[in-house]
């Protein structure tokens, strides 16, 4: 049950939880183990600090999705999750964090669970719904990335999670995140090799927030166009700064040619941009 550390043959943990700047108490969070993968959950933003799933290319199991069945989990109380009540009446999706299709491998009944696991709450973080349903941007980034594994019978570890930045605009009894990270973790010989990403969806959200804070206004309808999407490729130090995370191994496994990181994030129009 849940990530393992040693899914990649070295001991690889998943990010830990750093304090939010300005705030010298320890993120006050909580583990949750499912099938294949883990979910740090930050109790007072009731959204993940971090995810970590192992993905084997090689076992992957293909299930046709029955529909949805998003559930509060039952070990921790409604309250520290972002429920239904967050994505009622609006352009926002339940954006799975670890991707539905990830943790399905191996045995048939183990992969049928791992999949119904990727349906608890805590797996879930609000995105706009072009941007979680885009192919070039994040669908096109997690589908890249289940390709990769899938063509080269890889073993993957994939850290996800929305950055949670203390100015991210107040919705509905949450904050909003504007931004989400991956990072990707694989072996290259015998060797640790780690991609980081970015992507945005600060214009979406604000046009959700104005929609809902205006009276009179229905809080679903038309999006701004796709270009309010930004998707980057970045330098794993970088993301771990921003997004508060200790990943020391994976800082040091970037594949980002130096060169590329001095002169900033990579802005990606599609997945055939990836560097892996």
């Amino acid at each position: 049950m849940g990530y393992e550390t040693d899914f990649l043959g070295g001991e690889l943990p998943m990010p830990v939880p750093l304090p939010m700047p300005l705030d010298a108490a320890e993120p006050d969070t909580v583990l949750l183990d499912y099938v294949h993968f883990s979910v740090r959950l930050d109790q007072l933003r009731r959204l993940a600090r971090v995810t970590g799933v192992n993905l084997d290319g090689a076992q992957l199991v293909e299930r046709e999705r029955s529909g949805d069945r998003w559930r509060l989990d039952p070990r921790i109380p409604a309250d520290w999750q972002a429920g239904p009540g967050v994505y009622a009446d609006n352009p926002l999706d339940r954006g799975h964090l670890v991707r539905r299709r990830d943790p399905v491998w191996g045995d048939p009944a183990v992969a049928a669970r791992a999949e119904s696991d990727t349906f608890h709450y805590p797996n879930a973080a609000p995105q706009a719904a072009g941007f979680n349903q885009s192919k070039q941007l994040w669908l096109g980034l997690e589908d890249h990335v289940l390709a990769f594994g899938e063509t080269e019978g890889l073993r993957l570890s994939v850290f996800t999670a929305p950055v949670l930045a203390a100015d991210d605009p107040p919705y509905r009894g949450i904050r909003l995140p504007r931004r989400f990270f991956k990072v990707v973790a694989w072996l290259r010989g015998e060797r640790l090799a780690a991609a980081g990403f970015v992507l945005d969806q600060s214009a979406l959200i604000a046009s959700i927030v104005e929609r809902e804070a205006t009276p009179g206004r229905s809080a679903s309808g038309a999006l701004p166009e796709l270009g309010g999407f930004r998707t980057f490729q970045a330098p794993i130090a970088e993301i771990a700064e921003l997004a508060r995370l200790a990943m020391p191994q994976l800082v040091a496994a970037d594949r980002m040619p130096r060169a590329v990181a001095a002169s900033g994030w990579r802005e990606l129009s599609g997945p055939e941009e990836l560097m892996l």
